[in-house]
């Protein structure tokens, strides 16, 4: 056997005599050691194998102590069947009957020299081995216990022998182990290490795990006659391996999203009922709110005595949970004295093995609870306090109803255990919460909170951020007055997601705005827009902004588009990003064909625009890929954008609204923007136009039209301003531009006046001295008008002002040329 532990009998020689000294039994243990087969020596005498002279009374003292109830172990020589003599440590069993016969059942190992142990050990070992062994006859029944199985039974050799195993311990676990031996009897073929897992007599209220082995007894003609069985109480290592089991499951189970109150409710149904008959989770209301609280967490001294709580998940073996005095939602009385904030911040499990309703330390704050415990049979509690990363997060309780076994010290610590995991998740998500609802407010913050596209267009927009799986993006749009009545339009989208992203997109609508405010063509204000986010994400590179735990700007997409109602052409640019989509009033919908420019951030490579003409009335639509890339196809997501934008709708807030429902029924892992315009134009009655001669004289007269014109318009009370406002733009313009020369007038929600020439000469305000004849005109203009500028064409420049209309002489959204189709 080498150095085999000497309570490990699996392997041992056995062999079944009667009290003849005849072999009833023999093993393939027994042939291993002897050397003779089994069919050699059942019928033999067992005789032939003693090897000293002495053996003969010295079996006969054995026989007589073993009759006598009691078993026997010690050191005997015996020959092998080559010849040579082994020292053989041999273990006898007290007699017992066997097919009528009285036998005895012998083991035995074989003696090493490095083996040194007391007589005093191997006395009685098969009485009072660690290892529980029987003998059962070829139907199952008991011939021979020892001790240590009655032990581990809890039934005695009395009631035991001539009785089945199912009969002593019914149910699936004797019937299923029953089934085993008989496999052996009709085999041959030893099982070891069969384990499996129930209650005994022994200890009825806690369950164990046992490892049998079963072997044959083998006859002459080589039949077997019985099984030899032994088993060990391996509970220790089979709940270890559960607790390793239901960990590494749990892993999987708790924590699948970034939602605090869903993995609340995932830990508590992991542990019902697996592990428990009744779970609550209770969280502390700054987690469920996502704020901070470390004032809970630093100082144990200052903590409040009393942390406010809240049930974020209640779980039972019973429908309905009605052990539960508490609800989801509701503020939870915290445990009673002496527990307080030090438990949570502790950290250390409170274990009750033994519930008492009348002794325990809940019942002073919450009376209800000592009613539930004695109706629901509440008899075992452990309640664990959630902490993560020095954080404390709130309480989880476990409890037994209808499982009669108590909690032990292994279910601690997997509590312990299922709780550390589920805390480290809940943190990861209340984190996670927090930075979500910052960036969405962030992002909300910037973008804008009311869009109007004046006389020009009918504007709507839907924006639907990320679920929180995906994280808060960078997507953006805005509407831009600009001069002439005319309005800008532009959509992006930034790369990435978060807090970082949501800031990258404010800087970048800030810049669009400021560009387009410098009456810059589409074209020439992505080139300038790429050239700042190159600059912003060299900037954070350089200051490293990645080790600061803060994506650097890595790039966006953008389409910019500026709409002219008294022309109805529509000029766009797009750096990476979708095009637009046109649907005519009487057409159907289509995407323009517009350069494709590379993203903003790459730098090295020019823009370029393009110009179409937008028939009054027409849907023009602006989108982030988001829209169209939810189906997993972006032609596929265009064409349903199309078909979605071509209903017959003429509230554009529901068009919106039903297109968005439609292509993004539920949620995204992107943000999604729609911006719908309808457009308008500017009808002849409301833009007149006039060539200026390039003489000095020619002022009066245009001044002279101007005011007609206004007054026409039933503005007589900006008539003069008008005509200063034309004087001095047309007289700068004699001066110091270049013919042709021509004005125009503009009403729509004010009154604009433009001149055009043919110079790109920039206008420059200057104050003039008290002794200066001239020099007074841009600041007489400046000091006119509500607002002033200038911006370059592909012929010169146009300089223009604007002037308020009063409230009751503007023209209202609704004031427009009618529709050939419509009734006046």
């Amino acid at each position: 056997m080498g150095s085999a532990d000497l309570s490990d009998a699996s392997t041992d020689a056995a062999a079944v005599i009667s009290q003849d000294g005849a072999v009833v039994g023999w093993t393939r243990g027994a042939e291993a050691l002897l050397g003779y087969s089994a069919p050699e020596m059942v019928g033999a005498s067992a005789g032939r194998l003693l090897a000293e002279p002495e053996a003969p009374a010295r079996v006969g003292g054995i026989a007589e102590r073993c009759r006598a109830g009691n078993g026997w172990s010690g050191m005997i020589r015996v020959r092998h069947r080559d010849g040579r003599t082994l020292d053989v440590l041999l273990r006898v069993s007290a007699a017992f009957r066997m097919d009528g016969r009285e036998c005895f059942l012998l083991s035995a190992r074989e003696e090493r020299g490095r083996w040194t142990m007391a007589q005093s050990v191997l006395d009685g070992f098969l009485a009072r081995s660690p290892v529980g062994m029987a003998v059962l006859d070829r139907d199952l029944r008991y011939v021979w216990v020892n001790g240590t199985l009655e032990q581990l039974g809890g039934v005695p050799q009395e009631e035991r022998l001539g009785r089945r195993l199912s009969e002593l311990l019914p149910g699936l676990q004797g019937e299923a182990l029953e089934k085993v031996m008989r496999k052996v009897l009709a085999t041959g073929v030893p099982v070891t290490d069969y384990e499996y897992h129930g209650w005994s007599w022994a200890d009825p209220h806690r369950r164990h795990a046992y490892s049998a082995s079963f072997f044959p007894l083998v006859d002459t003609d080589d039949t077997v006659t019985g099984i030899c069985y032994m088993v060990l109480d391996v509970t220790e290592r089979w709940a270890a391996r559960r607790i390793l089991s239901m960990v590494n499951e749990a892993g999987t189970s708790i924590g699948t999203t970034l939602d605090v109150l869903r993995t609340a409710e995932e830990l508590a149904d992991f542990a019902v009922p697996r592990f428990a008959d009744f779970a609550v989770v209770d969280l502390l209301e700054p987690v469920l709110g996502s704020e901070t609280h470390e004032a809970l967490l630093d100082d144990a001294g200052s903590a409040p005595a009393r942390p406010a709580l809240r049930r974020a998940a209640v779980r039972s073996v019973r429908e309905g949970c009605p052990e539960a005095v508490y609800r989801v939602g509701d503020r939870v009385g915290f445990l009673g004295p002496p527990y307080d904030a030090r438990t949570l911040i502790k950290g250390d499990p409170l274990f009750i093995p033994v519930l008492d309703a009348d002794q325990d330390p809940w019942a002073v704050s919450e009376p209800r609870r000592p009613d539930r415990i004695r109706e629901f049979g509440i008899h075992s509690l452990i309640s664990v306090p959630m902490r993560a990363r020095n954080t404390a997060l709130g309480l989880a309780t476990f409890a037994r109803t209808t499982n009669p076994a108590p909690f032990g010290s292994d279910d601690v610590l997997l509590a312990r255990e299922l709780v550390a995991r589920a805390a480290v998740c809940l943190d990861n998500a209340r984190r996670y919460t927090r930075e979500h609802t910052a960036a969405l407010t962030l992002q909300r913050s910037l973008l804008p909170p009311a869009l109007t596209g004046g006389t020009a267009l009918d504007v709507a927009s839907s924006y639907l951020p990320a679920d929180s799986a995906g994280g808060v993006g960078g997507d953006w749009f805005d509407v831009i007055p600009l001069s002439g009545a005319r309005v800008g339009l532009v959509i992006g989208d930034v790369v990435g997601h978060g807090i970082s992203a949501a800031a990258s997109m404010g800087r970048l609508r800030t810049a669009v705005q400021t560009l387009a405010d410098m009456e810059l063509p589409p074209d020439e204000l992505l080139a300038h827009l790429d050239d700042l986010v190159l600059r912003l994400g060299g900037e954070e590179s350089f200051s490293g902004a990645d080790a600061r735990g803060t994506a650097a700007f890595t790039g966006a997409t953008c389409l910019y588009a500026v709409y002219d109602p008294v022309t109805r052409r529509c000029t766009m640019a797009r750096a990476g990003h979708p095009p637009p989509v046109v649907v005519p009033p009487d057409g159907p919908a289509y995407f323009p064909e517009i350069p494709v420019g590379p993203p903003l951030g790459l730098g090295g490579m020019a823009f370029e625009a393009t110009e179409i003409e937008l028939a009054e009335h027409s849907l023009f639509g602006l989108f982030t890929n988001g829209l169209i890339q939810a189906c997993g196809d972006v032609e596929r997501g265009m064409a349903r954008l199309a078909e979605a934008l071509a209903r017959p709708e003429p509230d554009l807030e529901k068009l919106c609204g039903t297109a968005v429902r439609d292509l993004i029924p539920g949620p995204q892992p992107d943000d999604i923007a729609l911006l719908l315009t309808r457009t308008h134009a500017l009808g002849a009655d409301h833009a007149v136009s006039w060539d200026v001669p390039d003489d000095p004289a020619a002022v009066g007269e245009i001044r002279a039209l101007a005011a007609r014109q206004v007054t026409e318009w039933g503005l007589g009370e900006l008539a003069m301003t008008t005509e200063l406002l034309v004087s001095e733009l047309v007289t700068n313009a004699i001066r110091y531009a270049a013919p042709p020369i021509r004005v125009r007038l503009l009403r729509d929600s004010r009154l604009t006046c433009e001149v055009a020439d043919a110079s790109s000469t920039a206008p420059r305000l200057r104050h003039a001295r008290s002794t200066d004849e001239g020099g007074r005109g841009l600041f007489l203009v400046a000091q006119m008008s509500l607002r002033w500028g200038a911006r370059y064409t592909g012929e010169g420049k146009i300089i223009w002002a604007e002037q308020k209309i009063p409230a009751e002489q503007r023209i209202s959204a609704e004031y427009r040329i009618p529709d050939e189709r419509e009734t006046p």
